[in-house]
């Protein structure tokens, strides 16, 4: 998921290079939303993740 955050922020830059204001805005905004979504899934992981056992 993060690589498709990336991808986004990639398009959205390249997009306001070349002056589209309104698909930069929106790739910006999609780009956001997906790493506060990995962000978010990356903590619930690190909470409920396995825990080694010994023996």
């Amino acid at each position: 998921m993060l690589s498709w955050a990336l991808m986004f922020l990639v398009i959205a830059i390249i997009a306001g290079v070349v002056g589209f204001g309104g698909i930069a805005a929106g790739a910006a905004g999609i780009a956001k939303i997906l790493f506060f979504v990995f962000l978010v899934l990356f903590v619930v992981s690190l909470i409920t993740g396995r825990r080694g056992t010994i023996g």
